[in-house]
């Protein structure tokens, strides 16, 4: 080792452990010692939070946690609506880890660190005239918090985003590094492509890409039962189909996206989209805290600012984006795709009987309903099937807190019983005896886990929780909880 090469984390004194960790070390006294997830429903107090901006620093954090005894948890920007990123231990962000490593635009793969943003990635891509093949609904989470919890867009022919992933670099719990892809150590990769974090350090994502496109997007608003009836032909027709289905007004807003050459031509304006679709919704979801026979008027009235028919042309991440609006509880389901027109049913037939109802529960809008292709992820949702993903949301107006707890509830009873499989970045109650039966290969994820990690230093309560069933007042889902729960 040559004179300028950093010293073996594992050679180094631990009180000048401590002293090369200080400059990357949130001081315990700021307000940024403390964090909060995008949604405002889970909050913890790390033991500390370091943000590393070499991998070098990342070997000395886990180097720390290995003496220590501690968890690491690695989180980027906590869009996750769960306690997916809490912990009690040591808090990794990942956010200064944000570079393009490397472009091969022929052929069409790209390496970046773990800890971009997909709204840089964005940027970075399109000065090289490339593209991500499927985006989500939004472009705020980190390159690695997406890959880890199997996120999707929509296309009835594509993938969760994880497919995409061609190989990684992991930091692992002895602080070694690993290479992994489907021809190198196999099983650790697929296991990591939705691993929860806990398989090791993301440190670099080896994505699939292609030539930079455009989307065509027409809009339009149907009745529910048309939409049902006619879901098979609705889903095939384009390359990126999805609904938002508004109850309270009976309607679909059917999105259908494909790739083409035509000119951008975006929409939108300020009177609608942002002072009535923004502004004086929130205004109204907020009376209608406490005046909740409000909330199906206000449905009506969402449903129908977005009624024309619109047709729009923009860079593919733009359409695929939407805006998020407002801090949420959220929550989302998958399910076999041939369960769709059933289960649409009988969220219908539920939804109507509360709304009959004047003291039932009164659900926000839209509720979003997505598709994807099968894969062979083990976590993956999509495994094996195709699939259809529908999530509700409940709007926290200007912050402040609404009931939500038994609406999601009754909810997910009917998108279980339908053979539902919960999103791994939102809140769900399933333990790894239900979860064994949902996911086939559960157990060779969990086999992988002891293998690279027996110790469980990159297991936070969540992972404890749902993957090894541990329970008591530490992993009990709702420690982490911002707020008292609603109803």
């Amino acid at each position: 080792m040559s004179s300028t090469s950093p010293a073996h984390p594992s050679t180094i004194p631990l009180t000048l452990l401590y002293d090369l960790l200080q400059p990357i070390t949130v001081p315990a006294s700021s307000p940024e010692a403390r964090f909060t997830n995008w949604g405002l429903t889970f909050t913890c107090a790390p033991l500390a939070i370091f943000e590393p901006e070499t991998e070098y620093q990342c070997e000395l954090i886990l180097e720390l946690a290995r003496r220590e005894g501690k968890v690491v948890r690695a989180v980027g920007v906590g869009h996750s609506p769960s306690d997916l990123a809490c912990t009690t231990g040591y808090m990794l962000r990942t956010t200064k880890l944000d570079r393009l490593l490397e472009v091969h635009a022929d052929k069409r793969y790209v390496i970046a660190q773990s800890g971009i943003s997909l709204d840089a990635l964005h940027a970075e891509l399109a000065s090289h005239n490339l593209a991500m093949i499927n985006v989500g609904s939004i472009s705020d989470q980190t390159l690695g918090g997406i890959v880890t919890t199997a996120t999707h867009g929509t296309g009835i022919n594509y993938g969760v985003i994880s497919t995409h992933v061609l190989a990684l670099t992991l930091l692992l719990a002895d602080g070694s590094r690993a290479y992994c892809s489907r021809q190198e150590r196999p099983d650790l990769f697929i296991a990591s492509i939705c691993g929860l974090g806990s398989t090791g350090l993301i440190l670099t994502i080896t994505l699939e890409v292609e030539p930079a496109f455009r989307l065509r997007e027409l809009q339009e608003t149907i009745e529910f039962e048309q939409c049902v009836q006619n879901l098979d032909s609705l889903v095939n027709a384009s390359e990126h189909v999805r609904f938002w289905w508004f109850p309270a007004a009976g309607t679909m807003r059917v999105s259908s996206a494909d790739r083409t050459l035509e000119p951008t031509r975006p929409v939108g304006s300020w009177l609608w989209h942002s002072f009535f679709g923004f502004h004086v919704i929130q205004f109204l979801l907020f009376v209608a805290r406490y005046f909740l026979s409000l909330n199906p008027w206000i449905g009506r009235f969402a449903a129908w600012l977005v009624s024309t028919k619109v047709t729009a042309v923009d860079d593919s991440f733009r359409i695929f984006n939407l805006e998020c609006r407002y801090p949420q509880h959220t929550t989302e389901w998958a399910i076999p795709y041939e369960n769709t027109q059933a289960c649409l049913r009988d969220l219908q037939t539920w939804l109507m009987r509360e709304l009959a109802d004047p003291k039932g529960l009164r659900p926000h809008f839209p509720i979003e309903v997505r598709f994807s292709d099968r894969d062979d992820i083990w976590l993956s949702p999509s495994v094996g099937q195709r699939t259809c993903w529908i999530g509700i949301v409940q709007y926290k107006p200007y912050g402040f807190e609404v009931p939500y707890k038994k609406l999601f509830e009754r909810f997910e009873t009917i998108l279980f019983r339908h053979g539902g499989r919960p999103h791994w970045a939102k809140a769900h109650h399933l333990g790894p005896e239900t979860i064994r039966k949902l996911y086939p290969r559960f157990d060779d994820f969990t086999r992988v886990l002891q293998d690279v990690d027996p110790r469980g230093t990159f297991r936070n309560e969540y992972v404890e929780r749902h993957i090894f069933g541990k329970t008591g007042p530490k992993y009990d889902g709702r420690v982490f909880k911002r707020y008292a729960p609603s109803r």
